[in-house]
């Protein structure tokens, strides 16, 4: 279905897509994109930094608490 879609399509395309939102629009949904990946990004690593230290200390009240 998608074989027919050549690179003259695609630039037809984004040219409308300019010309209905708006380079202003499009600047800040582009921000708006950027600035939920960083966030998300940045949430995953502090969730692996979490995790492990959770492991460890998951395992040290095991072993105190089951006296």
């Amino acid at each position: 279905m998608l074989s027919g879609i050549s690179l003259p399509h695609i630039i037809l395309l984004l040219v409308i897509v300019v010309l209905v939102f708006g380079t202003s629009k499009l600047r800040n949904a582009g921000k708006d994109l950027g600035g939920f990946f960083k966030g998300f990004k940045e949430g995953m690593k502090s969730d692996e930094e979490k995790a492990p230290q959770q492991l460890t200390q998951d395992k040290k009240d095991d072993g105190k608490g089951n006296s």
